[in-house]
């Protein structure tokens, strides 16, 4: 469970604790999505690059190699060597961005798989016994992401729906926990808030979702197209309501300065594809900014990708021969750009937390933002 070790304004310095180990917070959790970091990552490696907690997709994993056959193989931490603690999304998002033909009705969502258009079915229920098949530590409710912009009518008949969507996941997740068959009977359920842009209406779903006394507490449906201020805006609105003796999660975000902003906004913990995506194209994120390691000028350029930074890339390779591998199309170097990019949003949040400790945060933010945001 939480516990709140600091505070420095509304940015909090805290521990989880969970059944496959205690996270040290804010942290960033890392994407696995098909139970693997895209670019050649495995979850060894994961270890050496300061990882706490591993994010997997409910959604794929459902689809390929099919939940039960997880299950039926002792779980996805034995599945896939990780013995930290996993988040699963509860396939919500994916649903509404990936199914071709979906249809939402009170009891779920009909929709086509993106692989090979087969017709399912998923609603609470379904995904709260796909997430305890997968024996997650924790599990996300199943919720309707809006998209934005989204009307007001049609935005409040959704978070209605989806607050009668978590209390049948919640419900769901009591039982299954309970059957002696169950991988992870201690899984824990995160409610998700929903309300697009509209603030009254986000601050009236967390107030009822707070009610139900679950594990933690994200915000979603964000970083989808509103601008920055937008978020952060949403995130100070909902905040005051988040309980304050629970975990909180904000979905999809985001940028250095997006995590630095959220964590000056209350938030504890956050995931991101962009690392290890942008990683896959060349972008590199270092402490003097972002840099393309595509470019021309990086041909002769024999210092490590990152001079302030002590990762294992950066201790044995050159820029110079990153560029090569990129040009030459060699797996490897996507492989080292992904490992340096997750060793620094890692040691973002070690940095984070050493500046909570200290009581040294808002001056943190103050000198990282204008370096971190700026592309060199």
């Amino acid at each position: 469970m939480y516990k709140l070790l600091k505070q420095e304004g509304t940015a909090r310095r805290g521990e989880f604790h969970t059944v496959h180990g205690t996270v040290q917070t804010p942290a960033f959790m890392n994407v696995g999505t098909s139970a693997a970091i895209k670019g050649g990552i495995s979850s060894y490696d994961l270890k050496e690059l300061k990882c706490q907690v591993e994010l997997c997709n409910t959604y794929h994993l459902h689809l390929r190699p099919g939940d039960e056959k997880i299950k039926a193989l002792g779980g996805l931490h034995k599945f896939m060597g990780w013995d930290g603690p996993i988040l699963t999304d509860s396939g919500g998002f994916q649903v509404f961005s990936l199914a071709s033909l979906r249809k939402i009705e009170e009891i779920g969502v009909k929709f086509q798989s993106h692989i090979d258009g087969k017709r399912i079915f998923m609603g609470p229920e379904e995904s709260m016994q796909i997430q305890s098949n997968l024996g997650s530590t924790i599990a996300m409710a199943f919720d309707e992401c809006i998209e934005n912009p989204a009307t007001r009518e049609y935005t409040q008949k959704s978070i209605n729906r989806t607050v009668r969507w978590l209390v049948r996941c919640k419900k769901e997740m009591e039982r299954l926990n309970s059957l002696p068959d169950t991988i992870n009977p201690n899984q824990l359920l995160f409610g998700i808030n929903q309300g697009s842009t509209f603030k009254d209406l986000r601050i009236e779903h967390m107030k009822q979702i707070a009610e139900l006394d679950l594990d933690g507490y994200a915000i979603g449906g964000l970083a989808v197209g509103e601008t920055a201020e937008e978020m952060y805006e949403t995130i100070e609105a909902v905040e005051p309501y988040m309980p304050k003796d629970k975990i909180r999660y904000l979905m999809g975000v985001g940028t250095p300065v997006n995590i630095i902003e959220a964590v000056y906004r209350g938030v504890d913990l956050f995931d991101c594809v962009m690392p290890s995506r942008n990683a896959r194209h060349g972008h590199i994120f270092t402490w003097s900014g972002i840099i393309n390691i595509n470019n021309a000028k990086y041909e002769l350029d024999d210092a490590p990708l990152d001079s302030h930074c002590d990762c294992p890339v950066c201790q044995r390779h050159s820029r110079a021969y990153i560029r090569h591998l990129f040009k030459a199309n060699e797996m490897l170097g996507m492989r080292l750009a992904v490992q340096h990019n997750l060793y620094f949003y890692n040691t973002l949040m070690e940095k984070i937390r050493a500046a909570l400790d200290e009581g040294t945060f808002s001056q943190f933010r103050e000198e990282m933002i204008p370096i971190l945001g700026k592309r060199i």
